[in-house]
C-alpha cells in the first residue's frame, strides 16, 4: 500500500544517506572490504550492510561503529563481485544493461572453453564483464554456438569446393559461413 511505498524511499534515501559514513569508517580502520549498498529492513530496525573482500574481515569494530551512529541492528553481508556488479548496474561493452542486473537470476558457471567456442579473442580485457570476472553472457549464448556449429568444418580441417581442394582458415558460425583458402591462391567464403 502506500505506507509501504513511502517507508520503502525513506529505507532507501537512508541508505544512500549512511553509504558514505560507513565507507569513511573502514577507510579510517584500514579494512580491506568494499562497501557496496545498505538496505534498510522494512520497519528501518535493521540496516544490512552488502560489502566485497577477497577473503574474511573482522569487521566487529567497524559494526560497533555504525551501532552506535544509528542505534539499530547492523547485519554485514559479503558478496562476490559478480553480485556486487548486479546490485550496482552499469552499461555492459554491447551498450545495453548489464545482464546480471537486467534479467539473470543465477549466476551459470563460465569457463574460457565458451569463449574459444564463440571465437572471440581471448583476451582478457575482451571477454571480461564489469565485475572482472568472463562475462555471463558466454554461459547463456553458449548453447546457440554448439547447435549453429553442428555441421560446420573444423579450422584448419581440409574440405573440397567447387574451386577444388583447401583448408578452412576462419569460421563465422553465426551466419554459417567458412573462409577457405583453396590451394592454388586464393581464398572463398561459403
Amino acid at each position: 500500500n502506500d505506507n509501504d511505498i513511502r517507508q520503502r524511499d525513506r529505507n532507501l534515501e537512508r541508505g544512500r544517506e549512511i553509504l558514505p559514513f560507513a565507507r569513511e569508517r573502514v577507510s579510517s580502520r584500514r579494512l580491506p572490504m568494499k562497501l557496496t549498498r545498505v538496505e534498510y529492513v522494512h520497519g528501518g530496525n535493521k540496516a544490512v550492510f552488502y560489502f566485497s573482500a577477497d577473503g574474511r574481515v573482522d569487521f566487529r569494530e567497524l559494526v560497533k561503529d555504525l551501532a552506535q551512529k544509528l542505534r539499530i541492528r547492523i547485519e554485514m553481508r559479503q558478496i562476490g563481485v559478480r553480485d556486487e556488479a548486479k546490485m550496482v548496474g552499469g552499461i555492459g561493452v554491447c551498450g545495453l544493461r548489464l545482464c546480471c542486473h537486467r534479467h539473470l537470476t543465477k549466476f551459470e558457471p563460465v569457463s574460457i572453453r565458451m569463449a574459444k567456442d564463440q571465437n572471440l579473442v581471448l583476451n582478457p580485457q575482451k571477454v571480461s564483464g564489469q565485475c572482472g570476472r568472463l562475462k555471463c553472457c558466454l554461459a547463456y549464448e553458449q548453447q546457440i554456438y554448439r547447435e549453429q556449429r553442428k555441421g560446420m568444418p573444423k579450422l584448419g580441417k581440409l574440405v573440397m569446393t567447387p574451386e577444388g581442394e583447401g583448408k578452412v582458415i576462419e569460421l563465422d558460425i553465426l551466419r554459417r559461413r567458412v573462409r577457405v583458402a583453396v590451394f592454388g591462391g586464393s581464398t572463398q567464403v561459403y
